[in-house]
């Protein structure tokens, strides 16, 4: 099991966990952002592949932010990519 650490900027939530296996994202943790929002979304992600999670995620803002917690969900997982 891969664990990965992600400190997302812009946007409410302060903390990214990701846990993954092989290429399957295993649990998404959130600290701090809009909690139930954050959960559901860490729900639907078990089990998805990280590159399908990065194609469904990229690019959502959230009101006037160029961002979102979803879009920096999809910048960690890029970013756990590239250190792999």
């Amino acid at each position: 099991m891969n664990q990965f650490t992600f400190r997302p900027q812009g946007v409410c939530s302060q903390l990214i966990e990701i846990e993954t296996e092989g290429n399957i994202i295993q649990d998404v943790r959130f600290t701090g952002g809009c909690n139930g929002n954050l959960q559901g979304i860490s729900a639907l992600l078990k089990g998805m592949t990280v590159e399908n999670a990065i194609d469904r995620l990229s690019g959502i803002h959230c009101g006037f932010k160029d961002t979102s917690c979803p879009d920096q969900l999809s910048r960690a997982l890029k970013a756990m990519q590239e250190q792999a």
